[in-house]
């Protein structure tokens, strides 16, 4: 009964972890969204917004951090058990890091919105929401063990790749054409390499959930 009531008490905290790590990618979810709302409507004051959440991802990380640390010392998991906290500890890094690049998106867009819009913007927007997407169901997997989201989501990383590269050689072909265009330019291939990286964080995320669905290493085997 004792250790029935033990490992009842674990499985809730192992469901605690999960949600604090749903809570900081669902915050990390809506400054990728926010950021690039701020980009397109030119709105300073929520790029400021998406800036100062920087600090409650770097808040979330510690908490998560110290959670993993005191299941991994008072309760010894073993197994898959194991593997999920090892990994919720890597996976948190990943999620931080994603929040550095929307606050680097802000910035720049913060002074974006000092000059003149260089052209319309779509196939940033387009690329955001990708990265968003493979972010979230990056984390779904992560929560529900589906080492086949996970793959999906490893896939969908070379889409982003494509999009960064066409991006970046449009505005290449803006600073080529036009030298006042480069400032501007500059910053939004800054942008659309930061987007680029949350892909490869979310790319992260996936293949450490296959390894902790299939105990199987995958990274830099996925074309």
């Amino acid at each position: 009964m004792e250790r029935e009531h033990i490992s009842a008490i674990f499985d809730q905290e192992l469901n605690d972890l999960r949600s604090r790590i749903l809570g900081m990618g669902g915050k990390v979810e809506m400054m990728i969204a926010g950021s690039v709302k701020a980009l397109v409507e030119r709105d300073t004051a929520l790029a400021e917004r998406v800036i100062a959440m920087d600090h409650e991802i770097n808040t979330f990380e510690v908490s998560v951090d110290e959670k993993c640390l005191e299941l991994l010392a008072l309760r010894q998991p073993a197994a898959r058990d194991l593997r999920f906290i090892t990994l919720a500890l890597k996976i948190v890094t990943d999620i931080e890091r994603i929040g550095d690049q929307c606050a680097n998106i802000a910035k720049r867009v913060r002074e974006l919105n000092e000059e003149p819009p260089l052209k319309p913007y779509i196939d940033i927007p387009r690329m955001a929401n990708w990265t968003e997407t493979m972010l979230k169901e990056a984390l779904d997997a992560f929560v529900t063990g589906d080492d086949q989201l996970a793959i999906k989501v490893c896939m969908d990383d070379s889409f982003v790749d494509d999009l960064n590269m066409q991006i970046q050689r449009e505005l290449l072909s803006f600073m080529i054409e036009d030298p006042a265009t480069i400032s501007r330019a500059i910053k939004l291939t800054y942008i659309s390499k930061y987007l680029e990286r949350i892909a490869d964080h979310a790319t992260n995320i996936a293949e450490m959930v296959i390894f902790m669905v299939k105990g199987k290493d995958i990274r830099h085997t996925i074309a």
